[in-house]
C-alpha cells in the first residue's frame, strides 16, 4: 500500500493488494473443480464395472435354474421307471408263489420267473442309485443358486444405497440453494414444502414466489442428475397433500381432486424448466397422510403440502 501527495490530496493505492487476493481464490476453484471431475471418473468406472458384475450374475443364475429344471426332470423320469420296475417285480414275485404253491407248475418255469425277478432287482437297484445321484446333483446346484441369488441381493441393495446417496446430496444442495426457511425442510427421505409457499388458499395454480422456488429446485435437479451413472433408473415422486377441512367448489369437488391438481402442476412446472417427464410421477393423497394430527391452525398447514421424493423405478 502507497501513499501519494498531489496537491492537497491523499490517494490509498490498495490495487496489488486486491489482484493478489481474487489470483489466489482462481487457483483454488480450479484446483477444487479439478479433483470433482477426476473423483466422478473414478465413480464412473466403479459404477460401470458393477453392472458388469450384476450381469454375469444374473446370467448364471439362470443357466443354473435351466440346469436345475433338466435334472429335476431326468429324477422324474427315473422315478417314473422305478415305480414301473417295481410294480413288475411285485407282479413276477406273486405270479412265482402261485406257481411254487402250484404242484402242477414246473420247475423250468419257476427258474424263468426267478430269473426275471433277479434282473428286474438288479435293474431297480440301478434305478435307485441313479436317482441318488440325479438328486445329490440337483441339491448341489441348489446351494450354488442360493449362494447367487445372495449376491445378486447384495449387488441390488448396493444400487438402492448408491440412489440414496445421490438423494442425500441432491437435498443437501437444494437446502442450500433455497435457504433456511421454517416451510420448507427435509423430513426423512423426503423433500417438503408447505402449500402456502406454492399455492394460493383453495388454488392449484403457482405463484410467483411458488414459481422462483422452483425454477431453483428444476436446475439443482437438472444438474446433479448429470451425475447419475446410467444405470440408475431414477424417478422424482411428487405428492401432494391437504388438511381435513373439506373442499368443494366447481373446480374441486374434494380434497382429492385439489392434492392431486397441485401434484400435477408442480410436475408440470418443472418439465416446462426441462426436466425430463420420464423421470417425474406425480400423485394426490388428500387428507388421508397427516404429519401433525392437531387440530389447530398450525397443525392444519404442516399437513398442506407437497412432497418431494426420490424413488427409483
Amino acid at each position: 500500500m502507497a501513499l501519494s501527495r498531489r496537491g492537497h490530496r491523499t490517494e490509498l493505492n490498495i490495487w496489488p493488494g486486491w489482484v493478489d487476493g481474487l489470483s489466489s481464490l482462481i487457483i483454488v476453484v480450479i484446483f477444487v473443480l479439478m479433483v470433482f471431475v477426476i473423483a466422478q471418473a473414478f465413480l464412473q468406472q466403479r459404477l460401470m464395472g458393477s453392472e458388469k458384475s450384476l450381469a454375469e450374475l444374473s446370467q448364471r443364475v439362470i443357466d443354473l435354474n435351466r440346469m436345475l429344471g433338466q435334472e429335476r426332470d431326468t429324477s422324474a423320469a427315473l422315478r417314473v421307471q422305478a415305480a414301473t420296475a417295481t410294480a413288475q417285480l411285485s407282479d413276477l414275485t406273486a405270479a412265482r408263489d402261485k406257481a411254487t404253491e402250484s404242484a402242477a407248475a414246473s420247475e423250468a418255469e419257476v427258474q424263468a420267473l426267478s430269473q426275471q425277478i433277479a434282473d428286474l432287482t438288479t435293474e431297480l437297484q440301478k434305478l435307485n442309485e441313479a436317482l441318488g445321484a440325479a438328486n445329490a446333483k440337483a441339491d448341489e446346484q441348489s446351494t450354488t443358486i442360493i449362494a447367487l441369488t445372495q449376491k445378486l441381493n447384495a449387488a441390488l441393495t448396493d444400487k438402492v444405497n448408491e440412489l440414496a446417496r445421490y438423494r442425500s446430496e441432491f437435498f443437501g444442495k437444494l437446502r442450500a440453494v433455497l435457504g433456511n426457511r421454517s416451510d420448507i425442510r427435509v423430513v426423512g427421505d423426503r423433500f417438503v414444502f408447505q402449500s402456502e409457499v406454492l399455492f394460493p388458499t383453495a388454488s392449484a395454480t403457482l405463484q410467483e414466489s411458488g414459481k422462483e422456488q422452483l425454477a431453483k429446485l428444476a436446475q439443482t435437479l437438472l444438474d446433479i442428475s448429470k451425475t447419475f451413472p446410467p444405470g440408475i433408473n431414477w424417478v422424482l415422486r411428487v405428492d401432494g397433500h391437504t388438511d381435513k377441512r373439506p373442499i368443494h367448489t366447481p373446480e374441486f369437488p374434494n380434497n382429492w381432486a385439489l392434492s392431486t391438481a397441485r401434484a400435477e402442476a408442480v410436475v408440470q412446472f418443472l418439465i416446462d424448466k426441462g426436466v425430463p417427464a420420464s423421470r417425474l410421477a406425480a400423485g394426490g393423497f388428500a387428507e388421508y397422510q397427516p404429519v401433525d394430527s392437531g387440530t389447530d391452525e398450525e397443525s392444519l398447514s404442516h399437513n398442506r403440502r407437497i412432497e418431494l421424493k426420490f424413488d427409483q423405478r
